[in-house]
């Protein structure tokens, strides 16, 4: 299939990295079909929105920079993407790059997991305070980040 992308133009993508999001990404939970691809730079990934081009972020795997990561959520929650208790998910977070050149952050408050079987997905958010929506990569990675 192709999708128009946000940092790349048109592409074609595998059906099988299409992801649909029941309920959306906050703050953008009208749009629910993405895709998933590597992005230039390992680790990174991005979801684009298959629906509006402008719509894309960059995800890490948290557990990358921060081997201490939990991101307890609700058994109702994961059901909603066909997780059962038990099941392994993966688990992304949500990266920010200012174009002014600042920190490199990523959002461990609100990971997105994605059931990979049934290509579903959703956004969390956590009530644990340890985790904020702005986690310096670079720092966490030289353990100055604490």
């Amino acid at each position: 299939m192709k999708v128009d992308t946000k940092a790349f133009g048109v592409i074609e993508v595998d059906e099988k990295d299409k992801i649909i999001f029941p309920r959306g990404l906050f703050g953008f939970e009208d749009y629910k079909d993405y895709i998933m691809f590597n992005a230039e730079h390992e680790p990174f990934v991005w979801l684009q929105s298959t629906e509006e081009m402008e719509i894309a972020f960059i995800l890490i795997d948290p557990f990358l920079f921060r081997k201490d990561y939990e991101a307890n959520i609700n058994d109702e929650e994961l059901a909603d993407i066909g997780i059962k208790p038990g099941d392994k998910a993966v688990i992304y977070v949500i990266v920010t790059i200012p174009q002014d050149g600042g920190a490199m952050t990523a959002n461990l408050q609100g990971p997105v997991i994605i059931n990979k079987d049934d290509r579903k997905g959703m956004q969390a958010i956590l009530s644990d305070v340890k985790w904020k929506t702005k986690h310096d990569i670079i720092a966490e990675l030289n353990g100055t980040d604490k």
